[in-house]
């Protein structure tokens, strides 16, 4: 596999904290793992390389709908809500989970992106944007990722940079 940073259709700038759509002219603020960047399972840092989006999960949900697991609870996310589970760590609107591409150093045993449930997915909109704050994803507004799920599909390549 050889790939140019021409061919990312998603380009994730972990140092500016900018997710960027090179053909559609967009940059969207992030906030990537709090722990820094690596590739180490349970290390609770952002991975680094070339991955795809390996599924894309909350097609049509409403707004800060929650999931757990991948799975909408059915809840809606709002700052009460928020204030009675402080513990945990929201995922928002939509998942698109990234799977590495790289064998040994994303893709394979203990640095596997995909098994590391490493996903693009939108956090309350209260959370902080532009600084590393995550458990290892790349979490966006919510209104940011509804529009970046409908811009791209499974397959689309995605280059994580740092």
């Amino acid at each position: 596999m050889q790939y140019s940073l021409q061919d990312a259709d998603i380009l994730i700038d972990l140092t500016q904290q900018q997710l960027i759509l090179p053909k559609q002219q967009k940059k969207y603020a992030i906030s990537s793992g709090l722990n820094g960047v690596g590739e180490q399972e349970n290390s609770g840092k952002t991975p680094r390389g070339w991955h795809k989006v390996a599924q894309k999960i909350g097609q049509g949900m409403p707004k800060n709908s929650v999931f757990v697991a991948r799975q909408a609870t059915g809840e809606i996310y709002s700052a009460e809500y928020g204030q009675l589970h402080p513990e945990r760590d929201w995922i928002l609107s939509r998942i698109l989970w990234l799977q590495g591409l790289e064998q040994g150093f994303n893709m394979g045993n203990g640095c596997d992106t995909f098994k590391r449930y490493i996903y693009i997915h939108g956090t309350p909109d209260t959370e902080p944007m532009g600084i590393a704050a995550s458990h290892g994803c790349i979490r966006m507004r919510n209104q940011d990722v509804i529009e970046l799920f409908d811009l791209v599909t499974d397959g689309t390549l995605v280059y994580l940079l740092e």
